[in-house]
C-alpha cells in the first residue's frame, strides 16, 4: 500500500455567487494555509506538493510554504462546478441558489443527485468521467511512491471517502459539508483499491486560540 494525504484548500470566497468570484482564497484562508505548512513541516512524512489548477487549490499549496518539495500542477484534482450545476438546477427544476449556510446544507444534496443521475447540462463534466479522472490522480501520485500531498476540493474528497467507504449518495452529501477547510485526509491505495484511513483532520488548528479558524463553507 502506498499513502496519499489529501488537503482540502483554505477558506475561499464564501458568499460568492460566480465560480470566478469564490475561486481565491479569503485572508482567513491563507492564514489556514500557512498554519497547516507549519504544523507539515514539523512532522514530515511528504515529499512533494500536487494541487489542482484552480486558483484556490494553488493559493493553498503555495501558501503551505514547502519550498524544499516540488509543487506540481493536475487539473484532475480540480473542483466539479458547483456554479453550473447549481444555475442548472435553477433553469431545469425551479431551485434557487441558496443564500445561507443553511439553505446551502439543504442545496447541495439536490445538487449533487441531479449531476449523478446524469440530468445536469451536456456542457458540464458527468459524475462518472470526474470519478475516473480523480481515482486516475490518485493511482498516478501512488504509483510515483509514497510522500504525496494533494491539494484539492470538497467534491473530490468526498467523492474518494465515498468510494473507500462504499457510502450511498446521501451520506456522500451529508458528508460534503463535512470537509473542513485545510483538513487533512489520508488513504492507502492498493491495486486500484482505496483505503481511508483518516478523515477531517485540523491539527493546526487544534490550539484553542485557533479553534474559532475552523470552517466548512
Amino acid at each position: 500500500m502506498t499513502e496519499v494525504i489529501l488537503i482540502r484548500h483554505g477558506q475561499a470566497n464564501f458568499g460568492a455567487t460566480t465560480e470566478a468570484d469564490y475561486d481565491r482564497l479569503s485572508d482567513l484562508g491563507h492564514r489556514q494555509a500557512a498554519w497547516l505548512g507549519e504544523h507539515l513541516r514539523d512532522t514530515g512524512g511528504f515529499d512533494r506538493v500536487i494541487s489542482g489548477t484552480l486558483r484556490r487549490q494553488r493559493e493553498t499549496a503555495e501558501g503551505l510554504n514547502l519550498d524544499a518539495r516540488p509543487h506540481d500542477a493536475d487539473p484532475r484534482l480540480n473542483e466539479i462546478d458547483y456554479f453550473l450545476l447549481s444555475k442548472v438546477l435553477n433553469d431545469r427544476h425551479g431551485v434557487p441558489f441558496p443564500s445561507s449556510a443553511e439553505s446551502f446544507a439543504a442545496h447541495i444534496p439536490q445538487v449533487l443527485d441531479m449531476w449523478r443521475r446524469g440530468d445536469s447540462d451536456d456542457l458540464h463534466e458527468g459524475y462518472e468521467a470526474f470519478r475516473a479522472r480523480i481515482l486516475s490522480a490518485v493511482g498516478d501520485a501512488a504509483a510515483n511512491g509514497p510522500g504525496a500531498v494533494l491539494v484539492t476540493s470538497t467534491g473530490v474528497i468526498a467523492t474518494l471517502t465515498s468510494i473507500a467507504l462504499g457510502l450511498t449518495p446521501e451520506v456522500k452529501a451529508r458528508m460534503f459539508l463535512r470537509v473542513g477547510n485545510t483538513s487533512v485526509h489520508k488513504f492507502d491505495y492498493s491495486d486500484g483499491t482505496l483505503h481511508l484511513t483518516q478523515f477531517g483532520a485540523t491539527p493546526h488548528l487544534d490550539r484553542p486560540e485557533r479553534h474559532g479558524a475552523r470552517t466548512y463553507l
